[in-house]
């Protein structure tokens, strides 16, 4: 379990979260939902140790998060922000390949390089091994940052907002391959969303945040409503049912 208690954060003097408490369930997928300026990829941010805590109290699996050692830390959780700048002169391999180093620490050995091809062949990247980073399209290269963060095999996968530059199809592979970790390799998943949807089909536990602070939090069908996402986003929000899930029909 990610454990969160009493964190709050400012960004040059304005505050981003207010006093938040909750948990990440293990063994679950986790949505983070909420309007822009929420906070969301702030705590994720956090958690990650990607920012410095300021204030309260995480831990990830038992380890505070401000105290254990990096090398530790990367063998239990892997981390990808939204910022994933990197040299475009670097194979899809090479950049896959980097998720090992917490175990190799720069001799990598057979066990090493068969978790690279098997997380290149899971997000369908096999064929684009060779090309360089500025080869390939958009979506192509979050799906191998996203093979790196796996690559990596940590209980905890946290992603911020993972399914941007992707299509509908890979969009929905990379949901489908999470729902396998949690269900069939006992991961664990935490995951910023924007479209709300995906949420709605594929989240065990939906975590909703609106102006740093926590409104709603718990399983899809119960926080995926029409009176609470109205309250979210300020808008009137419609949801109907699909296979006996939520579907919002925020686009009408």
């Amino acid at each position: 379990m990610i454990q969160i208690d009493h964190v709050s954060h400012r960004i040059g003097g304005a505050p981003i979260l207010h006093d938040i408490s909750t948990r990440l369930p293990k063994g679950q997928l986790t949505a983070l939902i909420g309007p822009n300026g929420a906070g969301k990829s702030t705590l994720l941010r956090l958690i990650g140790r990607l920012e410095p805590l300021q204030a309260g109290r995480i831990t990830v699996a038992g380890r505070d998060v401000g105290a254990t050692p990096t090398d530790q830390l990367a063998r239990v959780m892997a981390i990808l922000g939204q910022q994933t700048a990197i040299a475009s002169r670097l194979r899809l391999s090479e950049l896959v390949a980097f998720g090992r180093w917490p175990h190799h620490k720069g001799r990598p050995c057979a066990a090493d390089r068969a978790m690279v091809d098997e997380a290149l062949e899971a997000f369908a990247l096999a064929p684009l091994a060779g090309r360089f980073l500025d080869e390939v399209s958009g979506g192509q290269a979050q799906r191998a940052h996203i093979a790196m963060a796996f690559a990596q095999d940590t209980d905890w996968m946290l992603l911020d907002e993972p399914l941007n530059n992707l299509d509908m199809a890979h969009a929905r592979a990379l949901m489908r391959r999470l729902r396998d970790l949690v269900d069939n390799r006992g991961r664990s998943v935490g995951m910023v969303v924007h479209e709300i949807n995906y949420a709605a089909a594929w989240a065990d536990h939906v975590i909703a945040m609106k102006e740093g602070r926590i409104l709603a939090e718990g399983p899809a069908c119960d926080v995926l409503t029409e009176t609470l996402l109205s309250q979210l986003y300020d808008a009137p929000i419609r949801v109907g049912l699909h296979e006996g899930r939520p579907l919002v029909l925020h686009h009408v």
